[in-house]
């Protein structure tokens, strides 16, 4: 057995295309109404799908999992981020751990945790 994909909820599939596309050169692979898969093996579900299979609601911000992305460029990532069309919601602006890596904590359009780093 293997890990396939990785999916989050989202409000407006185009804007999450868009979103990942122009800030992690994410490209589609299918995109079935609703249901998008991207490279690198992350899916994208329109909330109201998603919410119809689990009949529960969609905590936007819950803070319980993070998409992990690393850049070697991080000034030209952090750079990328302020110049976005969108405001970016920061959980942690550039920082620099204990043990030397930098990194960037933030949302995407809706509430999903990210990530970015230098390799390890």
């Amino acid at each position: 057995m293997r890990l396939k994909n990785v999916l989050i909820v989202v409000e407006d599939v185009e804007r999450s295309k868009k979103f990942y596309k122009d800030l992690f050169g994410l490209d589609v692979i299918l995109d079935n109404d609703g249901n998008v898969i991207l490279t690198e093996g992350l899916a994208l579900q329109d909330k109201k799908i998603w919410q119809s299979f689990i009949q529960r609601d969609v905590i936007d911000q819950n803070n319980a999992s993070e998409l992990y992305f690393e850049e070697k460029d991080m000034e030209g990532f952090v750079k990328k981020l302020e110049g976005y069309e969108m405001p970016i919601v920061y959980v942690n602006e550039l920082m620099q751990h204990s043990w030397g890596q930098w990194v960037v904590r933030f949302y995407d359009p809706d509430g999903n945790l990210i990530e970015v780093g230098t390799p390890m």
